[in-house]
């Protein structure tokens, strides 16, 4: 069997390969998931407290059958299985990350739909931020990228009903995230996504070159872009742990991005130059 230290050293071997484009492997499942899948969503609770912060992460699992990747190891590469999955219940997938952090209550999880396998609650202990992730089934990959630019743009909004108290997800969200492939690698979208309500949000992508393929999206979005990427990367939850801990304490963009540099050059045992070139914010080169 396996040892814990052999499979990690194993996971890590195909990390930085898992965003070489595969367009021809793309199935079917994945052409389609730009259709609306509203039916299944949570009810809407449009009244809610504007003064609570909500961070919003969009985790599109990691899919060795229907996303442009290199395979990874079966076991972590299944988009239809969270549990395992290298974005969600790995060693530094999001749900288990976050959910043996000092800094985070796990509040609750709970199911959403067949498109969103599951989605997890958080409360920041000190700040009182809320952070509410989910887990697309890796097949909706181009869903997940529509979600994230809808909401940043302010397009799509909704609520969350947590103890009782409405807190604001997608466009309502402070800050909103995504976690996984690029999928804009494999797919084009055609849509504009331009902000309707002149609220500026702040967003965090995690995804191989995402500030090439996702800059020209949201040229008129008015959004705050605090951590983006120039190249290959490993998109686990460490760089965006860290990144939030000094977001949820007002720090600037810079000092959110050194944070983030600074957790990747340590798990990815690279220079912290490196990680720096690697992760940027707003429009640095």
């Amino acid at each position: 069997m396996m040892t814990q230290t052999s499979f990690i050293f194993f996971v890590f071997a195909f990390l930085t390969l898992s965003c070489t484009s595969k367009s021809s492997k793309i199935t079917k499942a994945a052409s389609i998931a730009n259709i609306g899948l509203t039916e299944e969503k949570e009810p809407s609770f449009p009244r809610f407290d504007s003064t609570t912060k909500t961070i919003h992460i969009l985790v599109a699992l990691c899919d060795n059958e229907n996303q442009g990747i290199v395979p990874v190891p079966a076991m972590i590469g299944n988009g239809q299985d969270p549990r395992n999955n290298l974005y969600w219940g790995a060693g530094f997938g999001i749900k288990t990350y976050f959910k043996r952090s000092k800094e985070w209550e796990f509040i609750e999880s709970r199911k959403v739909s067949s498109v969103i396998l599951e989605r997890i609650i958080f409360k920041h202990k000190i700040t009182g931020h809320f952070l509410v992730a989910d887990a697309y089934d890796g097949r909706y990959i181009k869903q997940t990228t529509l979600d994230l630019l809808q909401s940043s743009a302010g397009l799509s909004k909704d609520t969350v009903m947590v103890n009782n108290q409405a807190i604001g997800i997608h466009g309502n969200a402070n800050l909103v995230a995504y976690i996984g492939h690029d999928g804009l690698m494999d797919f084009e979208l055609n849509q504009q996504f331009v902000n309707q309500d002149s609220l500026k949000r702040d967003v965090i992508i995690l995804a191989c070159f995402s500030k090439h393929y996702f800059n020209p999206l949201l040229s008129k979005a008015n959004v705050n872009p605090l951590v983006w990427t120039t190249g290959l990367m490993a998109p686990e939850a460490y760089t965006i742990h860290d990144a939030l801990s000094g977001y949820v304490l007002g720090e600037t963009n810079e000092e959110i991005r050194l944070r983030a540099a600074m957790a990747y050059a340590n798990y990815q045992k690279c220079s912290l130059r490196a990680a720096k070139n690697l992760l940027v914010t707003k429009n640095q080169k």
